[in-house]
């Protein structure tokens, strides 16, 4: 089991085309569930995970990503599934917390043959007037803070290889 989990951490790419087939609800559901067990300092669970499939709340977040880069694309390259991962800006490991939950959900999006990457930009959306209406929206407090999101589903086309590993990334003393 050791080496499977190895094998799949090695193996997952971040896709950045996506076809328009829905996630089935029970993957989506064994996605979001793997992101709660992510660690979180002191076990404060402080991450709330916010799966966007509504066609409209996807292209509200679309726009708004967009308007940080200062561009009319998409950043979450066209998947049916954006995954938001906010967490209490309270805390003083959000980031940290919030980023274990992303790497969580995208190894069992890999797990299940889902593809997913990790989009950026989920802090000054959520941080912006926009943002915090939608929080409001969807009854959230606004006193959570983007971390980042997921883009989830399946990839248009096939996966590549990994790029080598760089020179002196392990150190050992």
């Amino acid at each position: 089991m050791a080496n499977d989990l190895i094998d799949l951490i090695k193996t997952r790419r971040s896709v950045r085309s996506y076809t328009a087939e829905p996630v089935p609800e029970e993957l989506l559901d064994q996605v979001l569930e793997a992101g709660t067990f992510a660690p979180t300092g002191g076990g404060h669970q402080s991450p709330v995970i916010v799966a966007v499939t509504d066609p409209e709340t996807r292209e509200r977040l679309r726009r708004l990503n967009a308007a940080v880069m200062g561009r009319d694309t998409d950043p979450y390259y066209g998947a049916p599934v954006i995954v938001v991962v906010l967490a209490d800006g309270g805390r003083g490991t959000f980031v940290e917390d919030g980023s274990c939950v992303l790497e969580n959900l995208m190894l069992a999006a890999h797990a299940l043959g889902l593809s997913s990457c990790w989009i950026h930009r989920e802090r000054e959306i959520f941080d912006g007037a926009e943002g915090k209406a939608l929080l409001r929206e969807w009854g959230l407090p606004e006193t959570l803070r983007g971390v980042g999101a997921i883009a989830l589903g399946y990839a248009a086309g096939p996966e590549g290889a990994a790029a080598p590993r760089k020179d002196g990334y392990i150190v050992r003393i």
